[in-house]
């Protein structure tokens, strides 16, 4: 099945006391390119993440976005600076004396001055953090890709229908074709005899010559190949591999065959025809700049 490379996935959940936020969303990009947001202090995971989510995410330009925070334990440790503290209170009872004032130094008065704490955060298991992302994360993936695939079921379903059309318009040209080209040689007989105005010449050298040039507007090895490039579509849409490039290398192989008859035709249905197959193979184009 087709995966569109248009997705979104989120997942949120509070464990081993701390509550993860894990958001994934993509949109068309001829490569993969992975945009990894996490806190400062995370950035030790964004190359986990990004090499973890690759083997699942083959093409897109993809944003992650990762938010933790702690709830049952402290991320961060405060520790008491005791020289600061001593000299601090010390001054404040010297301008206590010095001036006479009457309020006594509190708890409060020392807990004013940011300098005598310092703030340190805890160092986390990395790799304990890790696996417990990586549950979130598992759960963010899974949303992302089945949107992904529902996506891509309707595209696939819009390829097919076209294909199918346009193997019906191939048909009727292939049909078509060998009136064309016995048209095309009727009228060239009849213009070479016209020129040639009753002088004598061997019948079978006209009838050679007429059969070389009207060989050159009948497009049959053009239909072949174009069918067999629709059995080649059909077989990639259905391989369950990653399509993207692989079709879009064989809609250019189409499209080459389609001017190509376009070029011969000295027909103006099947010239109609051609118009109507390029108006295709360019909606065809559009669709599968939305798959993986």
């Amino acid at each position: 099945m087709l995966k569109s490379m248009t997705g979104y996935g989120r997942r949120e959940a509070v464990t081993e006391g701390k509550k993860i936020l894990v958001e994934i969303k993509s949109v068309n990009h001829r490569y993969s390119d992975y945009n990894i947001k996490v806190q400062r202090h995370l950035g030790f995971l964004e190359d986990k993440i990004r090499k973890y989510v690759s083997s699942s995410i083959t093409r897109g330009k993809v944003d992650i976005y990762l938010n933790v925070e702690n709830y049952e334990t402290a991320d961060k440790q405060i520790t008491l600076n005791k020289e600061i503290a001593k000299n601090y209170i010390d001054v404040l009872y010297q301008l206590r004396d010095e001036f006479g004032l009457k309020d006594d130094i509190t708890v409060s008065n020392v807990a004013s001055n940011p300098d005598i704490f310092s703030t340190e955060r805890v160092e986390e298991d990395e790799e304990a953090l890790w696996n417990t992302v990586k549950t979130v994360l598992d759960g963010a993936l899974s949303d992302f890709i089945a949107m992904r695939e529902r996506e891509g079921e309707r595209i696939q379903k819009d390829l097919c229908e076209r294909i199918d059309y346009m193997r019906t318009l191939v048909k009727e040209v292939d049909e078509r074709s060998p009136q064309t080209v016995k048209e095309y040689s009727d009228k060239l007989y009849e213009k070479i005899k016209e020129v040639l105005d009753g002088k004598e010449i061997d019948e079978a050298r006209i009838l050679t010559e007429v059969a070389i040039y009207a060989d050159k507007v009948a497009v049959n090895e053009e239909t072949v190949r174009l069918g067999s490039h629709f059995e080649e579509f059909d077989t990639i849409i259905n391989s369950g591999s990653p399509a993207g490039r692989k079709l879009d290398f064989l809609i250019q192989e189409i499209n080459r065959e389609v001017n190509t008859i376009g070029s011969k035709a000295s027909d103006i249905e099947i010239a109609k025809t051609v118009v109507t197959l390029k108006g295709e193979i360019e909606k065809l184009r559009e669709q599968i700049q939305n798959i993986e």
